[in-house]
């Protein structure tokens, strides 16, 4: 069977993506920090799928968190992904130094060393892939946050430009706003988000695995985020960052 590890699998997006790898048949690697969480996951989708899973506990923030990470992803799976994240409310200047580098760590360091131990097994049997979850905000410039998911757009279409003919594939997902925990954790108030623009966990995933299957190198679900992003990439920088600036808005 084919094995799927996912990181920040507890809930979200990342929990969408462990139901529907379940459903098609992947074996599980399910990381994330709360134990108790992973553990009620790993219990159901065995219940439910039948599948084999392991949870692994880890904090990518720290380095023995982000060690054990990577020597699993380098054990051998066929799937790996890069979901795990998190946002800060306050604007640079105002924010926690600390808490900013703990982002690029696990947004940056993180997708880089899993996917340097994860690819190599898949570029050899001529299969399989990473998907790295990054944002819509990738596109706009807006904080640590933003810069963090435009570095992870740009590292995966690099990484799959030289793995190309590999038989393996790596994928950037730039979704916009998704209804998951991500928002209150962060303590981010979205009261002004229209309705229309949020998407479904379980949704944008579908799209996203078609995507992939597709070949996509990088995967922007619906129409309406792609014409956004579309636009973030085709206007002056200036008038795009003054756009950014005013809506202030972060996309995830």
């Amino acid at each position: 069977m084919p094995t799927a590890l996912v990181t920040g699998a507890t809930a979200g997006i990342g929990a969408a993506f462990a139901r529907r790898l379940a459903a098609d048949g992947f074996d599980l690697v399910l990381l994330a920090r709360d134990t108790g969480r992973l553990q009620e996951a790993a219990e159901r989708y065995r219940a439910v799928h039948r599948r084999t899973v392991e949870v692994l506990t880890a904090d990518l923030a720290a380095e023995d968190g982000l060690a054990t990470a990577e020597r699993r992803a380098a054990q051998g799976i066929d799937l790996l992904v890069n979901n795990a994240g998190f946002g800060q409310r306050a604007g640079f200047l105002h924010s926690d130094l600390p808490g900013e580098l703990a982002m690029l760590r696990v947004h940056c360091e993180a997708v880089l060393r899993l996917t340097r131990a994860a690819l190599p097994g898949m570029v050899e049997r001529g299969r399989g892939g990473v998907v790295n979850v990054a944002s819509v905000a990738a596109f706009f410039p807006r904080g640590t946050y933003s810069a963090s998911k435009a570095w992870v757009v740009t590292f995966s279409e690099s990484v799959r430009q030289e793995i190309a003919g590999s038989g393996a594939h790596v994928m950037a997902l730039c979704p916009g706003w998704v209804r998951t925990e991500f928002h209150e954790r962060s303590d981010m108030d979205v009261s002004g988000i229209p309705g229309s623009m949020w998407l479904d966990a379980n949704e944008l995933v579908d799209t996203a695995i078609r995507d992939f299957r597709r070949g996509v190198p990088v995967s922007i679900p619906d129409a309406r985020y792609k014409a956004l992003a579309g636009l973030g990439r085709v206007l002056p920088r200036r008038l795009v960052a003054r756009l950014s600036a005013e809506t202030g808005s972060r996309h995830r």
